[in-house]
């Protein structure tokens, strides 16, 4: 869930925050080989202000941003290649010619900003192109003669083709090392995800800031997760069929799915349980197993990851164990000790008892994927089903060009941010070149990285990028005034390149600091700038990042707030099509149906949520005027995602529901309940205010009377079957748990109603 805390210091701080996850110390390294490389060839043969455009050539190409197989990565770095040389080509032949160079600009950056409709990969190889074609411009573009302008394409090919040749190096050696790497994070996460859920079996009475963070997190495994997917049907259909190793890594990725959901239903069981008193009598093993239960998940990320770990799991046993032996004796005591159980006593030690249930799974689930760790490490075959993997769709020309046209249309987001791209930086670029600015091109450059599509993407960018160019300035002012020596400088723009790269993926404001100060570091030694490198481009970047939120707020804005209700809408249908299809199993469990169809409507429903948080989240970074209401937002996004968890525990129940015992009155609960939904997607879609809720709390009633009844029955009989699986026994088990979610649901629904009247008005 996003945040909401506007405080100055809070949010200032939050800017500099590192994103969870680890330095990338080999892209660290990486782009140290690099930039040595062709900055050392300059140094040896004498032409170092030649080499500078190779050298800026192999490292933009270097900074392609792929997550995907080998053959992806060497893909996009080919495409980069290419194209920075195609636009330093383009920039040589108009740089001398203002008329030229100022429609050239904004016919670069125009398809610069389209390119983000064809995915990430090319909005990454887009926005590297542009750099190169404003840095070109003004830096080393000049069209004298055609052999000059052969040899400077020459050095930008050959700058390219190294950091390509260079990064493909471990494609054929050890080709599964992406997908390895991403299912190893993806457990990394969900060792975190688990730890959250320790922290609620600790402290159940601290639960607004826990539930955004939990939130937070389970959307970060759904978008590894997602990721992982991608990446292994990618390699799935290279290969026209996945090996051995690819179909261990699979069973990986849908286990770790499959965990996620326990781990959610877990969630909703704790927050029933915490409710009542008995509770307390279990809290300390219920942690301990749940904190064993991430410590064995961090276990089996390290042995994904590196191939040759061990995964000991004795103390998770221990502590399942341990839960299970406490569970009876609480039991006992409760049974014995007691003459007249009250059925909500007795209602609070089933619960109690499906947490157990659900932690022994979990920990059965863990063994099963140790197990496939070390067979992946041994090479032991290990058979799977494959018949839901297939290829991804192939692009075709008319596709990509029908979606050209499709956008081609100020109703499209990208279209106007391509079009606001365009003539923000050519503004800028105009600006500098008529005021003859020391070093303007970095004007360009701010502006053009710092706009996104929407505002508030563009204010946190700017932000982010204008502060940590101060604070990087002074650093590389600091250095350049200090440090003398050659061999100094060239060690410190190394160091600097290094753990800039290092950090990148975890904070741009920190990867900024960094590497301002060795661009002037590296500024200083080919144009001996001075101190005065660093003033310009701390003045530079404050021009640059006012006319892009100039730009953005000014120039076909699209706010949130207009875009939200619609967003909304589809994401209340994907939870109610993933709602439909989960009890559509409890009301007919007679009919044998698969289980992936709800897997993938899960999934469906997870991404709508991600989705919707994402623009929350945009909304939130929107200036206040236009903002409109926050409060009704949050809360129904909170309360959409209770009603995702609420769904998820009730399919993880299925797998104990055997269907012999019916609610009478379960049929047109859940007719009503769907008909509601339904509504509140409409009345978001039209823009009005729903229709007023039906008597859900009389099903609910009828519901809780038969529970009440079950209840009665199974203690009367405990004394002569207290150890006896009976029907009645049976019943408790399968029903508790499904009215006790049927009225969250009911409740989550009638706080969802409200909102969306509030909202409407």
């Amino acid at each position: 869930m996003p945040s909401t805390d506007k405080r100055p210091l809070s949010w200032l701080l939050q800017q500099f925050q590192l994103k969870p996850g680890q330095p990338a110390i080999f892209s660290g390294l990486r782009s140290l080989l690099i930039l040595s490389v062709p900055i050392g060839v300059g140094i040896i043969t004498g032409h170092t202000a030649a080499s500078a455009i190779a050298t800026m050539a192999a490292w933009f190409v270097g900074m392609v941003n792929v997550d995907g197989t080998y053959r992806q990565k060497v893909a996009a770095m080919i495409a980069a290649t290419i194209a920075v040389t195609v636009v330093f080509a383009i920039a040589s032949l108009v740089s001398s010619n203002l008329w030229l160079s100022v429609p050239a600009t904004f016919l670069v950056m125009f398809i610069a900003g389209l390119a983000g409709l064809y995915g990430s990969v090319a909005a990454s190889v887009s926005l590297v192109t542009s750099i190169m074609f404003v840095i070109a411009l003004a830096k080393f573009a000049s069209f004298s003669n055609l052999s000059t302008l052969i040899q400077q394409c020459a050095l930008c090919l050959a700058g390219g083709i190294w950091t390509t040749v260079l990064s493909s190096g471990l494609w054929v050696v050890r080709p599964d090392v992406p997908v390895r790497q991403i299912v190893a994070n993806s457990y990394l996460a969900l060792r975190k995800f688990v730890d959250l859920a320790s922290h609620r079996a600790l402290n159940p009475q601290d639960s607004q800031e826990w539930t955004e963070r939990f939130l937070q997190a389970q959307d970060t495994i759904i978008q590894d997760l997602t990721s992982a997917r991608s990446i292994w049907t990618a390699m799935w259909t290279r290969q026209k069929g996945a090996n051995l190793r690819e179909n261990h890594l699979l069973v990986l990725i849908e286990d770790a799915n499959q965990i996620v959901n326990s781990v959610v239903a877990l969630n909703e069981l704790l927050a029933i349980a915490s409710e009542g008193q008995l509770f307390s009598r279990l809290q300390k093993e219920i942690q301990q197993a749940i904190e064993q239960l991430a410590i064995a998940l961090q276990m089996l990320s390290e042995a994904i990851a590196k191939g040759k770990n061990s995964v000991h799991l004795g103390d998770l046993d221990r502590t399942v164990e341990a839960l299970g032996n406490q569970w009876q004796v609480l039991r006992s005591q409760i049974l014995n000790q007691t003459s007249h159980v009250q059925t909500d006593v007795y209602s609070q030690l089933v619960n109690l008892k499906k947490i157990e249930t659900s932690l022994t799974k979990l920990a059965q689930q863990i063994h099963t994927d140790a197990d496939i760790v070390t067979d992946l490490r041994q090479g032991k075959p290990r058979r799977i089903d494959q018949r839901d993997i297939s290829p991804p769709a192939q692009s075709e020309r008319s596709a990509i060009i029908d979606t050209l046209r499709n956008n081609f249309t100020f109703d499209s987001v990208l279209f106007r941010h391509a079009l606001r791209l365009a003539l923000i930086t050519t503004l800028a670029e105009l600006l500098a070149s008529v005021l003859q600015l020391p070093r303007g091109y970095w004007i360009t450059l701010t502006a053009l990285v710092a706009l996104k599509p929407n505002f508030g993407g563009t204010f946190e960018t700017t932000v982010q990028r204008v502060i940590g160019t101060i604070l990087g300035g002074i650093i590389g002012i600091t250095l350049v005034l200090l440090i003398k020596n050659p061999l100094a400088i060239a060690i410190c723009f190394l160091l600097l390149v290094f753990a800039a790269m290092s950090v990148r993926s975890l904070s741009y404001s920190i990867f900024t600091i960094l590497l301002t100060p060795a661009i002037i570091l590296l500024l200083d030694v080919i144009s001996a700038g001075g101190w005065k490198v660093g003033v310009w481009r701390i003045v530079d970047s404050l021009i640059g990042g006012i006319l892009a939120l100039v730009g953005s707020y000014l120039l076909f804005p699209r706010w949130e707030r207009q875009q939200l209700p619609a967003q909304l809408q589809k994401t209340i249908r994907a939870n109610l099509i993933y709602f439909q299809q989960v009890i559509a199993k409890y009301l007919y469990p007679e009919q044998n149906s698969s289980g992936d169809s709800i897997n993938m409507l899960r999934h469906q429903a997870g991404l709508e949520n991600v989705n919707a948080a994402a623009a929350a989240q945009r909304l939130f970074s929107e200036p206040r005027h236009v903002q409109g209401e926050i409060e009704p937002v949050m809360t129904l996004m909170v309360y959409i995602r209770g009603f995702f968890s609420s769904v998820t525990t009730l399919a993880e129940h299925l797998r104990e529901f055997s269907g012999e015992y019916q609610f009478t009155e379960l049929k047109q609960l859940t007719d009503t309940i769907i008909q509601v939904l339904e509504n509140l997607a409409d009345a978001l879609r039209q823009r009005q205010p729903p229709q007023p809720l039906p008597a859900l709390d009389g099903y609910l009633e009828a519901i809780h009377d038969q529970i009440e009844q079950l209840h009665t029955t199974r203690l009367s009989e405990i004394a002569t079957n207290a150890n006896t699986l009976t029907p009645t026994l049976q019943a408790v088990r399968e029903q508790t748990p499904l009215f006790i979610e049927l009225e969250r649901i009911v409740n989550e629904i009638k706080v969802m109603h409200c909102v969306i009247a509030r909202l409407q008005e």
